[in-house]
């Protein structure tokens, strides 16, 4: 029983890892790196959309961090789940929201500085309990809180303010936030989906999703959001990349060293965040 756990685990981490990047369909104006993992909006404010690579498993999270803003405009990015497939797309719609919700089986919601969850009847706010618990909990999923929370960097001192950067969770619109979306199957065969922003679950966002298609993640790079990068978040088993990033952490006295280590351009960019 014990291997069985060991193998479920191990494939989770697996699919995980794959479903941790942008898919090649997305909107005319994004740019995606060579690993697909930063989506950077090149041009105006829309056409700005992209999916993740691979379908979400139940209680998968896709994980994004807001890495570069655009002054000028209004809105910010937006998130969600469709069950339409990227690859069937004649024409990746200008915007999420209304365009691609428009075409149905799609939930999308824009990330604001607060969001309002969507409650059952005669159900009451859930405490989420203390941001020091190790374990974000919704229903039958397990998160690793420190993973999901967005805090921004020191610099380079930020070896001397580790412990203030731990501490330092950031508003959701803000630059490092992390802003993820997940779907929690439910006993009448259907899914909830949650947003969840810096390690907070914001409770339902919609409900009653259907899952015998395929789910897919949107994250709409939208408006005063230039650029996101996605955040794998490990299930169980830590990967070959995470295991080399902390020897590298640990030989280095600050993170801008990583600079001038002869790695590869994308280790060193995947050594420097947490």
């Amino acid at each position: 029983r014990r291997r069985l756990k060991i193998a479920v685990a191990a494939a989770m981490a697996a699919r995980c890892r794959l479903a941790a990047r942008f898919h090649h369909v997305h909107g005319t104006n994004v740019r995606l790196d060579a690993s697909r993992t930063r989506a950077t909006r090149v041009e105006s404010f829309a056409n700005g959309l992209c999916f993740s690579q691979e379908p979400l498993a139940p209680g998968q999270i896709f994980l994004v961090e807001i890495e570069e803003k655009e002054l000028g405009w209004c809105g910010h990015l937006r998130v969600g789940l469709t069950a339409l497939d990227p690859q069937s797309l004649e024409v990746v719609p200008e915007y999420s929201l209304p365009d691609l919700v428009n075409m149905g089986h799609t939930w999308v919601f824009a990330i604001t500085r607060s969001h309002n969850r969507v409650a059952a009847d005669g159900e009451g706010v859930r405490a989420q309990g203390p941001p020091q618990v190790p374990l974000l909990l919704m229903e039958r999923v397990r998160l690793p809180r420190d993973t999901l929370v967005g805090r921004s960097r020191p610099g380079r001192y930020s070896h001397i303010l580790d412990d203030l950067y731990r501490m330092n969770v950031l508003p959701a619109t803000a630059r490092r936030s992390r802003i993820g979306v997940l779907y929690a199957p439910q006993p009448d065969g259907t899914a909830d989906m949650h947003i969840v922003i810096n390690g907070e679950d914001m409770g339902p966002s919609a409900r009653r999703l259907p899952t015998a298609r395929p789910l897919y993640a949107v994250v709409d790079v939208f408006a005063s959001t230039k650029s996101v990068r996605v955040i794998p978040v490990e299930y169980g088993f830590p990967s070959l990349q995470t295991l080399c990033r902390r020897v590298i952490q640990k030989h280095i006295t600050h993170r801008l060293a990583i600079d001038g280590l002869d790695l590869p351009p994308p280790l060193k960019s995947f050594c420097k965040h947490e």
